[in-house]
């Protein structure tokens, strides 16, 4: 359980299956060090492993939702040897990959700007939710850098054309954009944020745990595979859910014209 280790840069809430991940340095606009890459990395790991959880929803406190990396983080790598620093490359990574593995459905509520590795986060998560007031860019090239680690995340959610173009600008670009670019999946007015990520939650909610889960390996490791392994590979997964409590239930309970055990509203 998350509450096993101390928190420092994360807070953590947890109510009716929906755990809240909200990323708590606002005074540097929830930008990445050590301590937060690790402690995420965790909290993922204790929210995938419980069964109560059944969403979660990540998002930043105050005005930003993630600035990307802290540049006195950044700062500090200049002085790490080239181990170190590899080694510190393949802990984001692996942060970034937990998040994208997690079996729980990960809605991102983007609450303000996202920028370079805030921008991976969008990437990595299953629904992106964004406020009117949301801005986002990939900035790593003003600082002589790229968004390598968080690549492969953009480049799947946006195409390689799309990636192309706006890693090499470092263009800032709104909410409006993200959504006909594939990143961002819905727009509220600020004050309406909320209410749309409840109903995004409400809508998973209403479906089978085991499905949904089923349905994020199914599209995250669908490039992993030739076409004959995935006739294979997608007709086992069939067969194996509509032998499963869950699909049994499921079906039962739509001729029974009745809600399935797990549905706790929604559409």
């Amino acid at each position: 359980m998350v509450e096993m280790f101390d928190l420092e840069s994360i807070g953590v809430e947890s109510d009716d299956g929906v755990a809240t991940v909200t990323l708590d340095r606002p005074e540097v606009h929830n930008a990445f060090n050590d301590q937060l890459v690790l402690e995420l990395t965790k909290c993922f790991e204790a929210l995938d492993a419980d069964p109560k959880i059944r969403v979660i929803v990540l998002t930043g406190r105050g005005k930003s939702f993630c600035a990307g990396a802290d540049l006195n983080w950044m700062r500090r790598m200049a002085e790490y040897s080239d181990e170190e620093n590899l080694r510190d490359a393949f802990t984001l990574s692996r942060m970034l990959e937990t998040i994208d593995r997690c079996s729980k459905p990960v809605i991102t509520r983007i609450n303000g700007a996202a920028i370079g590795g805030g921008v991976g986060l969008v990437g990595a998560s299953d629904i992106a939710i964004a406020s009117e007031k949301a801005v986002f860019a990939f900035s790593e090239v003003k600082l002589g850098l790229v968004p390598a680690v968080i690549s492969p995340y953009i480049i799947r959610k946006i195409g390689p054309s799309k990636a192309r173009s706006l890693f090499i600008t470092g263009e800032r670009f709104g909410p409006g954009k993200a959504v006909e670019l594939g990143l961002v999946d819905g727009i509220a007015k600020h004050e309406e944020l909320d209410d749309l990520v409840a109903k995004n939650i409400k809508r998973i909610k209403s479906s089978g745990p085991r499905a949904v889960s089923e349905c994020k390996e199914l599209v995250r490791s669908f490039h992993l595979h030739d076409e004959i392994e995935l006739q294979k590979i997608n007709a086992e997964t069939i067969a194996r859910l509509r032998a499963s409590p869950e699909g049994i239930e499921g079906v039962q309970a739509f001729l029974e014209k009745r809600k399935p055990s797990w549905k706790t509203g929604g559409e």
